[in-house]
């Protein structure tokens, strides 16, 4: 565990990765690793792309261009998989909603689930690649000062 969550107080934490089904297939995926991480500490979910209205379950969303901070900066999109609707706005109001609740709860750490085009720490898809950066709501975070770990670190 780094030393910067062995620290904090309070964390914000994907939601899929503590228990709730908010995933775009509608999945959670639990980890024990996370829940051992956290234990003792104040946690406070988030699902950017549910909180900004994209439903569960949702079409699977990648981003075009680049990673979450090119998408902040205005120069890449989200869009539905193969060719759908482009859901930048709702994937901006996401990442503002998770800023927003780091800054009401005093959460100085997030744990996000890598590879989501929301929440990706280190890695994500862009172009239907895998790639090394970061989803929108990620870089939005760390923007604001929170440091943003994958769980996969733990």
């Amino acid at each position: 565990m780094s030393r910067t969550l062995a620290e904090a107080r309070t964390v914000l934490v994907s939601a899929c990765l503590v228990g709730q089904a908010c995933r775009y297939d509608g999945a959670s995926c639990e980890s024990n690793a996370v829940g051992r991480a956290l234990a003792g500490k104040e946690v406070v979910p988030i699902c950017p792309e549910a909180g900004a209205g994209l439903g569960i379950p949702r079409p699977a969303v990648e981003l075009e261009g680049g990673d979450g901070r090119a998408v902040l900066e205005g120069s890449a999109r989200a869009r539905v998989k193969g060719g759908g609707p482009d859901v930048t706005a709702q994937f901006l109001e996401g990442a503002r909603l998770a800023t927003e609740v780091a800054r009401r709860f005093g959460a100085t750490v997030a744990v996000l689930k890598e590879r989501s085009p929301s929440c990706g720490a280190r890695q994500l898809w862009v172009n239907g690649e895998r790639v090394e950066g970061q989803g929108v709501a990620a870089a939005a975070l760390r923007g604001a000062g929170v440091t943003v770990l994958s769980d996969e670190e733990l």
